[in-house]
């Protein structure tokens, strides 16, 4: 069984979003520029079904991710922000969608399966978890899906990739943890010009 992780670009100031996020706005005012160190990748560009593409350190780590993730689990939000991504979105692995809706699932193109999950994070994790087999269950955000993961005591494993800039307004990533002490255990730090990514193990 793997782990269960959560990926995820950040402003050094804390935000996963700027401001006014919603369906028209999905990553909030400049919230693009947290995801700039990806767009230029080979992996990045492979899976987007794009040619080219840079091969360094920052590229190695995003196919790590890709390569380990069998399953993902989503917030509704963040699905309605992206529209579905499309015919073909980029995950091509089961995606479980936690809402409070029933929905029927939601078959795409490239393997890639939205099912939505109304009766909780365990129940999504449990179902990702049979999806995934032996490879990780990647928890893709948002922020409130992470926190809920992280609160609940079900996240193994966490990735940073701090953006060298500062927000000052938007979608904070631990705003809803409330005050219980998380303590983290940091297992890879690597540093590129543009983006600084930091691995963490939860401490149990």
């Amino acid at each position: 069984m793997g782990n269960v992780t959560a990926d995820i670009s950040v402003s050094l100031d804390g935000f996963i979003a700027g401001p006014g996020d919603g369906v028209d706005n999905p990553l909030g005012d400049a919230g693009e520029r947290l995801h700039e160190w990806v767009f230029g990748l080979a992996t990045f560009r492979e899976r987007h079904g794009m040619p080219g593409g840079e091969t360094n350190r920052d590229d190695e780590i995003l196919e790590e991710s890709i390569r380990e993730t069998g399953a993902v689990v989503l917030g509704r939000r963040m699905f309605d922000n992206a529209k579905g991504w499309g015919d073909d979105p980029p995950f091509h692995v089961p995606v479980f969608v936690l809402t409070h809706e029933t929905r029927d699932d939601l078959a795409k193109q490239g393997g890639t399966t939205f099912t939505f999950v109304n009766d909780g994070v365990e129940s999504a994790l449990a179902q990702a978890r049979v999806a995934a087999g032996e490879r990780s269950v990647a928890v893709g955000g948002g922020a409130n899906t992470i926190q809920q993961f992280l609160s609940a005591g079900l996240l193994d494993e966490l990735q940073m990739h701090i953006v060298p800039v500062l927000f000052g307004g938007g979608i904070r990533l631990f705003d809803g943890l409330g005050t219980e002490l998380v303590e983290l255990e940091t297992t890879r730090v690597v540093e590129s010009p543009g983006v600084t990514h930091l691995k963490f193990r939860i401490a149990r």
